[in-house]
């Protein structure tokens, strides 16, 4: 296992500085492209997970500067699917017939999880919407072939019950404010003429109800369930070590859409 700890605390820096836009998705400034070379310099291989720590600090500045449902066309796949209250469906077609709000969610990493080629990735985060709600979101990204991360796959859903209403600073108070480390893992790469056994199994459940995953390479597994109640179950595997070893497991509460 690696974790690059401190490398992707630079890059959630710049959840803070975000990038600036323009046609197409954000590109950083200059000061930011220089951290970014400085952290991806410093992570071996080609899985760096500090690459989707900016995919998603670039989406989430898209989605506040150019709008919401813009920026999910704009960092989608083709075949990118959205797990919404009947389960998940295409999102292309829906995205089009979306207006975008007038403030857009916003959210921010916590937990990245790479294949060992880094071809494929989850995230999981936190996010809040305009009217303060917060909630958790995991969402799947594909190394595409013009070497972009493309998200394809995406689910997300508020807190049940709410977190309690933070405390307002007092005038005089002294308010500290930390960066959260990201959390980066990567699968172990298998040895050369070992490939890399199956996962464990899971019960795939109701047709059209239940779907897995595989990376290319053998190395990740992501995994959805849409239980009959309308809760919306995610996770990723990933080979470690010589086993397999659940590094996102995540359960929301039925969507209203």
């Amino acid at each position: 296992m690696r974790i690059f700890a401190s490398a992707l605390l630079v890059a959630s820096s710049l959840a803070l500085a975000g990038c600036i836009g323009g046609g197409g998705p954000p590109k950083p400034t200059k000061r930011q492209a220089a951290m970014i070379d400085h952290v991806l310099a410093r992570a071996p291989g080609a899985a760096q997970p500090s690459t989707i720590v900016a995919a998603e600090l670039a989406f989430s500045r898209a989605a506040r500067e150019r709008g919401q449902w813009t920026a999910f066309r704009e960092f989608a796949a083709p075949n990118a699917k959205i797990h919404g209250a009947a389960g998940p469906f295409e999102a292309g077609p829906w995205l089009l017939a979306q207006i975008d709000p007038e403030e857009a969610v916003q959210w921010a990493p916590r937990v990245v999880v790479m294949s060992c080629d880094g071809a494929l990735a989850v995230s999981k985060g936190r996010f809040r919407n305009p009217e303060g709600t917060v909630g958790n979101f995991v969402t799947v990204w594909e190394r595409q072939a013009d070497g972009a991360y493309r998200y394809v796959f995406d689910v997300g859903g508020d807190d049940n019950p709410q977190p309690p209403p933070r405390a307002r600073a007092e005038e005089g108070d002294i308010i500290v404010t930390a960066l959260e480390v990201v959390q980066g893992l990567i699968a172990s790469c298998p040895r050369p003429g070992a490939p890399v056994p199956p996962p464990p199994s899971v019960a795939v459940g109701e047709e059209g109800k239940a779907g897995a995953v595989l990376s290319r390479d053998g190395t990740l597994r992501w995994r959805w369930t849409h239980g009959a109640d309308g809760t919306r179950s995610i996770a990723a595997d990933y080979f470690l070590d010589g086993r397999w070893v659940t590094a996102i497991e995540q359960s929301l509460a039925p969507a209203s859409k």
